[in-house]
């Protein structure tokens, strides 16, 4: 089971941090998904620092179980609201969102069942 923690945990944070830093280099496509459900520009920064921080505290999680579970946590609920930005917006082309939070809620799982 620790192994499949390890496993899950370090993909999510992979895709956060990736995730991140497309928001830090302001990618084109990251701006007019942004545009189009009404997310201010000035917010894109303060929402990658956010992807940036869950996926070092799940990583840091991995020996310091409190932090993994807070940062599961955080970026579950993240991910639940930005499923519902896009669908107050009408836009449901939010698939990317729910694999985020599949893998959030994954590694959250696997954190509180191997603690």
């Amino acid at each position: 089971m620790f192994t499949a923690y390890i496993v899950v945990t370090v993909l999510a944070a992979a895709a956060n941090a990736f995730s991140a830093t497309l928001d830090f280099i302001r990618f084109k496509q990251i701006l007019i998904n942004m545009a189009r459900v009404g997310v201010p520009d000035s917010w894109i920064t303060i929402l990658g620092i956010l992807k940036a921080a869950g996926a070092l505290g799940l990583l840091i999680g991995i020996g310091v179980p409190l932090i993994g579970i807070a940062a599961g946590v955080g970026l579950v609920l993240f991910f639940v609201a930005a499923i519902i930005t896009h669908l107050r917006a009408r836009d449901y082309s939010f698939g990317l969102a729910v694999i985020f939070l599949l893998l959030a809620v994954a590694a959250l799982i696997l954190r509180l069942t191997s603690s």
